[in-house]
């Protein structure tokens, strides 16, 4: 039997890029509208057609892209107000994007009618008419969203739903229930899409915003009255508060409510998507996002740990990897050896190693958090410290000095900082100098020109989030400092830490594990291939004795 299917309406490159601090350039608009097809959301509103040029480039150039799944669509808004509908220039535009679907939002609110538009109640009801009937002339599918239409409807529900109505008799395929403003509650909005479904003979849809913190579960109590067409964002990204957080959305709809939203398969890939997406708008992660941000499944409490031990779905609402994320368990001086073991095998120990040695690596990660460490937010030095506490520790190469220099050499001049340093890799000396932005800039600089005649793959790291922590603020100037240092390689992101009473050393620490581990971590690696490519050889004959 299948499954009853709820169409989802992709709004991240027009509602979306309205946020605070989101910007899409044409390329990286593009690249979210292939990775959406591929996900399989059944609609992709790809920007406010004529209101400037780089959405009406954008509809230009994703006619040469062959979606397999996705419909894009145009949004406009109905005819001003006292202009014939042929005559509306935007309206021309919205054409003229020459999409199959377009979207049209009109006010379903007698107090924006009057106060905002300044035109009387039935004007209104016209230029909804007049819009829709008008593009459903010139064969467009028209999505009719409904603007302010829960405080339209609490204010005045006849002109609400006479607005709807306006819509569904001109043509309308679908029409969208909005809260514009995000403040209504789920009992409200499902109560009255209730009503809505119940009266008019239509697609009914959703479209919700978060200003209270409601938009998920106002989306799911629309669907749960009858709604079959919702809209969001990826990440929630949209103006004010956000919108309707997709990513929290499809896992509750496909998981946990069984309607079909996306191609098979590709919710598996939904934390691929959040992350994508973060970085085409070059976006800090939140790692509080609901499934598919980094603590979504992470684990610190000794009795937490010890229960996922034993029955992961105990502590966890769903299977990470359903949604694409990974379990985490988090390390500190609150840990207990449930936590250290999980932990050590996560990162490749085996587990009769890992129970055996747990205890050891508890005592030195109690001994170094008590010194200012926390490495629940440093998964590599944590990888390293268990290395050095076994005994397995290899030092690719070992510091024989460096020096940093920070000199300004006028009022109006800017800081300029080098740093010299002196490495012996094997029996060779290395002596590099670099300069930075800063003195851990031209530290890392120099760090990097040192290794990398000897491992190049330390070319492809880059330090991509620099955070200093004061420990002890009563100390003032001579306070302990501690260093969290985030680095890529393209693939993959780990982060690292260092403490120390001098900010450049701590730094110098933490800079020290970046490199060492992604080094480890090759190595590591390397061995594992290896270790594969062996068991597909073909054993030799046997040698017959006749």
């Amino acid at each position: 039997m299948s499954k009853p299917s709820v169409a989802v309406y992709d709004t991240t490159l027009r509602d979306g890029a309205q946020g605070e601090g989101i910007s899409f350039s044409l390329a990286a608009k593009l690249r979210l509208a292939q990775r959406l097809d591929e996900m399989g959301v059944a609609f992709i509103e790809g920007g406010y057609a004529g209101s400037n040029e780089k959405d009406m480039a954008f509809f230009r150039e994703i006619r040469r892209v062959p979606l397999k799944h996705a419909r894009v669509a145009a949004f406009g808004s109905t005819r001003r107000a006292r202009m014939r509908v042929q005559d509306d220039p935007l309206l021309a535009r919205l054409l003229e994007a020459d999409t199959r679907v377009v979207t049209v939002f009109g006010k379903a609110w007698d107090r924006h009618v009057r106060n905002v538009l300044r035109a009387s109640l039935r004007e209104n009801l016209a230029m909804i008419s007049d819009t829709v009937g008008y593009l459903k002339e010139h064969g467009r599918d028209v999505i009719f969203d409904a603007e302010h239409f829960f405080d339209g409807y609490a204010a005045r529900p006849e002109y609400a739903m006479a607005c709807l109505e306006a819509a569904r008799a001109a043509g309308a395929d679908t029409l969208v229930l909005c809260d514009t403003n995000g403040g209504r509650l789920p009992w409200d909005v499902g109560a009255v899409t209730r009503e809505v479904c119940q009266t008019l003979a239509v697609p009914i849809g959703f479209h919700g915003h978060d200003d209270a913190g409601m938009a998920a579960a106002n989306t799911l109590e629309a669907v749960r009255a009858g709604a079959a067409h919702i809209h969001g964002t990826v990440n929630g990204y949209g103006e004010r508060c956000g919108n309707a957080n997709l990513c929290a959305l499809l896992p509750a709809l496909e998981i946990k409510m069984g309607f079909s939203c996306l191609a098979t398969g590709q919710l598996a890939r939904l934390r691929e998507l959040a992350l994508f997406t973060e970085s085409l708008v070059n976006v800090r992660h939140n790692p509080k996002a609901p499934y598919v941000g980094n603590s979504a499944f992470s684990h610190k409490g000794g009795h937490h740990v010890n229960a996922v031990k034993k029955d992961a779905g105990s502590y966890e609402h769903v299977p990470p990897e359903s949604v694409g994320n990974a379990r985490r368990v988090l390390v500190s001086e609150l840990s207990g050896s449930a936590n250290v073991l999980l932990k050590a095998i996560e990162m490749g120990m085996g587990r009769r190693e890992s129970a055996t040695r747990a205890p050891d690596i508890l005592k030195t990660l109690k001994t170094m958090e008590n010194q200012g460490y926390a490495f629940e937010g440093a998964d590599a030095s944590f990888r390293m410290l268990v290395q050095k506490t076994l005994k397995k520790h290899k030092s690719f190469f070992d510091l024989e000095g460096f020096r940093v220099i920070v000199e300004k050499r006028g009022k109006n001049e800017p800081c300029l900082s080098e740093a010299t340093l002196k490495l012996r890799v094997a029996d060779e000396i290395e002596q590099t100098v670099a300069e930075g932005d800063g003195p851990v800039n031209a530290l890392d600089g120099a760090l990097r020109k040192a290794v990398t005649r000897f491992y190049p793959s330390v070319r492809n790291v880059s330090l991509t989030d620099f955070r200093v922590s004061i420990l002890d603020p009563e100390e003032a100037t001579a306070a302990k400092t501690r260093v969290l240092i985030e680095s890529g390689d393209g693939e993959t992101v780990w982060r690292t830490i260092g403490v120390s009473d001098n900010i450049i050393e701590a730094s110098w620490q933490a800079l020290l594990d970046s490199v060492e581990y992604k080094l480890f971590k090759e190595e590591a690696d390397n061995g594992k291939r290896r270790k594969r490519n062996n068991k597909g050889k073909a054993r030799p004959a046997k040698r017959s004795k006749t």
